[in-house]
C-alpha cells in the first residue's frame, strides 16, 4: 500500500555505509520517503568501500551521494555541517572508528542535539566479540538460527536462501529502532545513539525457541517444534512433476481441510498424535506425489488448507498475487538504462517509480553541501584540496 504523503517526508538521513544491513536500512527508509544522502570517501580512498553493481539496493533510487574525506579537517567539518541539518546518521564502522574520526555521537550532538546516530555492527558496540568481523552466516550461527533449521543430507545445517540476519536482524532492526528514536525525539526534543547488533537481532528472531527452553528446559532442535517440522502438517512435499509444496495447516479446521483434500481423512482426528507422525507423513508424501504441484495449489489453496507452491525467482516475478500488489517496477538508471526491480512492497512506502535514480559514480556533493550553506568559494577550495569530490 502507498500513501499520498510519504511517512518520513522531511527526514534527512546521512548514510556512511556502502553495503550490508546499514544500506538495507537506508533503502527501506528511502522508500518511506526519507531523503537519503550516501556519504562516501573521495576517489583516492575509494578502495575502502565496496562499489555495488548498478542494480544493487534497488539502484539507489531516492538517494543522493556526497564524497568527503572524513580524515581531513575540511571533510570532517563539511560532514558536521550536514549533520547540523540532518535527522539521522547511519554508520557501520567497527566500534570506536567514528570517535577516532571525530564524528562520534558526542561530536554530532554538539552540532545537533536532535540527531539520531544508528551504529550497525555485527556484534554491537560492547562485549568480547565487538571487534570481530563477520557476515550473515556467522550471525545466524551464533544466534541459534542455523541449529534449529533443517539439515542437509550429510547432517549439516542448511544454508539459508536469503540474508536473514543482514535483512531482518540488522536492516529492519535498524529501521525499527530509528523510527522509535524519531518518535521519542518528538516528545523529548533529544536524539540518541542506537547500538544495533545484527547478532542481537537474530537472537530476537529466535526468541520463541529460546523462551521455550528457558521456560521448561526443552532444547530446540530441527523438527523439534510444530514450526520446524515436527508434524506432517507443517512440512514440505514433492509433487509428481518435481515441484515442491509448503504445508502449514496449524489450526484444526485447516488441518481437517488438508486431510480431506489429500484424501487422507483417516488422520483428521490425530493432528497432534506423536505416534502417528511417521505414518501420516508417509501418506501425505504419497498423496502429494500423485499430482503436479500447481494442481495441488489450485485445489488446496482456495480450500483453506494452508498450501502454497515453493516458487523460484522467475516464478515469483510472474506470480499473480505479487503482480496484483504492484510488487515490481522499472526505473531508468543514468548509465545502466532500464532496470526492473522490486518496488516498495512494505506497508506505507511510496511509489517506487516516482523516486529519482542517480548514478552513484556521479556524486551530488556540491549540490548537497550548498543546500546547507557551504558557499561556492569554499566548495572550490575544498575540491582543490581533494577534500570533496
Amino acid at each position: 500500500m502507498t500513501t499520498d504523503r510519504p511517512l518520513l517526508d522531511g527526514i534527512t538521513v546521512l548514510n556512511l555505509a556502502s553495503v550490508g544491513p546499514a544500506v538495507r536500512a537506508a533503502r527501506w527508509l528511502a522508500d518511506w520517503g526519507a531523503d537519503i544522502i550516501k556519504v562516501g570517501p573521495v576517489p583516492r580512498d575509494a578502495d575502502v568501500e565496496i562499489t555495488p553493481p548498478a542494480y544493487a539496493y534497488s539502484a539507489h533510487r531516492g538517494m543522493r551521494r556526497a564524497l568527503l574525506d572524513l580524515k581531513s579537517d575540511g571533510g570532517r567539518d563539511a560532514f558536521l555541517q550536514l549533520v547540523a541539518h540532518a535527522d539521522v546518521v547511519i554508520e557501520s564502522f567497527r566500534p570506536g572508528v567514528v570517535d577516532r574520526l571525530g564524528i562520534g555521537y558526542e561530536a554530532l550532538r554538539a552540532v545537533n542535539p536532535r540527531i539520531v546516530l544508528c551504529s550497525t555492527t555485527g556484534f554491537g558496540q560492547t562485549g568480547p566479540r565487538a571487534q570481530w568481523a563477520g557476515h550473515d552466516l556467522n550471525y545466524l550461527a551464533v544466534g541459534g538460527y542455523l541449529h534449529c533449521s533443517g539439515r542437509g543430507s550429510d547432517g549439516s545445517p542448511a544454508l539459508p536462501g536469503a540474508t536473514v540476519a543482514d535483512s531482518a536482524g540488522g536492516g529492519l532492526h535498524a529501521v525499527a529502532a530509528i523510527c522509535a528514536a524519531l518518535t521519542a525525539r518528538g516528545t523529548t526534543g533529544e536524539g540518541t545513539h542506537l547500538d544495533v547488533s545484527i547478532a542481537d537481532g537474530v537472537l530476537s528472531l529466535m526468541s520463541l525457541a529460546v523462551d521455550e527452553y528457558l521456560a521448561d528446559g526443552t532444547e530446540p532442535e530441527p523438527r523439534h517444534g510444530l514450526l520446524t517440522g515436527r508434524y506432517a502438517w507443517y512440512d514440505l512435499y514433492e509433487a509428481s512433476d518435481g515441484g515442491w509444496l509448503a504445508v502449514g495447516a496449524i489450526e484444526p479446521r485447516f488441518f481437517a481441510n488438508l486431510c480431506h483434500g489429500l484424501g487422507c481423512d483417516q488422520w483428521a482426528g490425530q493432528q497432534y498424535d506423536d505416534d502417528a507422525v511417521d505414518a501420516m507423513r508417509a501418506d501425505f508424501t504419497g498423496a502429494f506425489a500423485s499430482r503436479p504441484r500447481d494442481e495441488w495449489v489450485d485445489l488446496l489453496g482456495p480450500a483453506d488448507a494452508c498450501v502454497t507452491a515453493v516458487l523460484d525467482v522467475p516464478e515469483l516475478l510472474a506470480d499473480e498475487q505479487f503482480r496484483a500488489r504492484g510488487a515490481f517496477t522499472e526505473v531508468t538508471h543514468p548509465t545502466a538504462g532500464t532496470i526492473a526491480q522490486v518496488a516498495a512492497p512494505l506497508a506505507g512506502q511510496v511509489d517506487a517509480a516516482g523516486l529519482p535514480v542517480r548514478d552513484m559514480a556521479r556524486p551530488d556533493t556540491d549540490e548537497i553541501l550548498a543546500a546547507v550553506g557551504v558557499g561556492a568559494d569554499r566548495l572550490a577550495s575544498l575540491r582543490a584540496e581533494g577534500v570533496i569530490a
